[in-house]
């Protein structure tokens, strides 16, 4: 973790760059976070926050690792948002204490996606909904761009090749949703709820 803070404390400022290209992406997600009931609302690995305007009635909670990344985010924090440093995969809430989960484009960062998703899962509320954004390996031809890059991807902290039925933290969840996004589905929109 503590390098993974490092790199992304040290891109925070080509972060907007960053978004640009997952922009469109991420309207899908508030689309649909902003269709559920107003709720108390986890974003895990919330970035420069660019995005936190555009949640409507939710109370936001959103952590990160980097305070680079929490120090831009503060500058988009309304009167219901907070932001802490906190790693998700050693989450420091109360059991069942949030409606809503949402995770966007951190799955294939953390260093255990099953323990980011065995610490969701306490934190969430039975019936609960969590959002999940990420790129995941298609079964076409992009899988080959996933392979050559793989060599490269710890050098941006990232696992390049990584494949959605891996992930076996999510079975303990009901998926409700899927929405393939971009080129290929390269990317999905999965929403989940916690028994």
């Amino acid at each position: 973790m503590y390098s993974t803070r490092i790199f992304y404390n040290r891109i925070s400022f080509i972060y907007p760059v960053i978004n640009y290209f997952l922009k469109a992406h991420r309207k899908n997600l508030i689309e649909a976070v902003n269709s559920a009931l107003p709720g108390n609302l986890l974003e895990i690995g919330v970035g420069d926050g660019s995005h936190l305007p555009l949640y409507k009635a939710h109370e936001i909670t959103g952590i990160d690792i980097s305070n680079a990344m929490l120090e831009k985010a503060s500058r988009y924090k309304g009167e219901k948002t907070r932001l802490q440093l906190m790693n998700g995969e050693e989450l420091l809430f109360s059991e069942a204490s949030f409606d809503y989960v949402v995770i966007c484009h951190v799955l294939a960062v953390t260093k255990n996606a099953d323990r980011l998703l065995e610490q969701v899962y306490k934190v969430l509320k039975p019936g609960g909904k969590l959002f999940i954004l990420n790129h995941f390996t298609p079964d076409n031809g992009l899988k080959y761009i996933d392979w050559l890059f793989q060599p490269l991807s710890f050098l941006f902290h990232f696992r390049s090749i990584f494949y959605l039925h891996n992930i076996k933290g999510l079975q303990r969840f009901s998926l409700r949703k899927q929405m393939e996004l971009g080129i290929g589905s390269y990317y999905k929109l999965l929403i989940y709820t916690r028994p």
